[in-house]
C-alpha cells in the first residue's frame, strides 16, 4: 500500500536475530504497509516515535479520518506487549550514532561529503558499525536508496549543488572501520 515510503532490497534474511520474536513481529505487521525497514534505518532513540506513529495508523486512526480506517481494512496491529517487543528489537538493533568525541576528524572538510550523505537519512553512523571491507557494499546499497528516494519525489539535482563522491565516503568510513 505505502511500499514507496522504504525503499525495496532490505529482506527478511537481512534482519538481525530473524528468528527473534522482535523480528518475527517486525515482519508480521510493518511489511503490511511499506517495505521491510532495515533497524539501523533510524537511531535507539527514534524509533519508539516511529513505532508510536505507526500503530494507530495501523488502527485505522490518522489524519486521513474515515480514508485511513478505509484504507486499512484488514491491516492488523500488534497488541501493546507486541508493541514493546517490536520497540526493543529495533532499538536493540538500531544504527548506532558517530561520536565526534572519539573521531573528531568528522568535522573536518574531508569528511564532509560523509556528513551530508548520510545525514540526510539517519544520524552519522559509527563507521565501527562494518569492517572496511564491507563499508563498500553498504555505501552503495545507500546510493541506490537514495536515488530510489529522488525518483519518489522526483526531484533533479539542482545546479551548483554538490554531489556526493561515492569514493570519498568510502575512504572516511574505511579509514575508521572496525579492525
Amino acid at each position: 500500500m505505502l511500499e514507496r515510503i522504504i525503499p525495496p532490497g532490505f529482506e527478511p534474511e537481512m534482519l538481525p536475530e530473524p528468528r527473534s520474536r522482535g523480528a518475527q513481529l517486525t515482519l508480521r505487521y510493518c511489511v503490511q504497509c511499506h517495505n521491510l525497514a532495515n533497524p539501523a534505518m533510524h537511531d535507539a532513540g527514534r524509533w519508539p516515535s516511529v513505532v508510536a506513529r505507526m500503530v494507530p495508523r495501523m488502527e485505522g486512526k490518522g489524519n486521513m479520518g474515515k480514508l485511513m480506517t478505509e484504507m486499512m481494512a484488514g491491516v492488523e496491529a500488534p497488541s501493546p506487549a507486541e508493541e514493546q517487543a517490536i520497540v526493543a528489537y529495533l532499538r536493540k538493533h538500531a544504527q548506532h550514532a558517530l561520536d565526534p568525541k572519539r573521531i573528531p576528524e568528522v568535522a573536518a572538510p574531508a569528511a564532509e561529503p560523509f556528513r551530508l550523505a548520510c545525514s540526510q537519512c539517519h544520524v552519522l553512523p559509527d563507521p565501527r558499525r562494518h569492517t572496511a571491507a564491507e563499508w563498500p557494499a553498504v555505501v552503495a546499497r545507500m546510493e541506490k536508496n537514495m536515488a530510489w528516494m529522488n525518483r519518489v519525489v522526483g526531484s533533479q539535482p539542482t545546479p551548483g549543488e554538490p554531489q556526493l563522491r561515492i569514493e570519498d565516503i568510502n575512504a572516511f568510513l574505511i579509514r575508521y572501520a572496525r579492525r
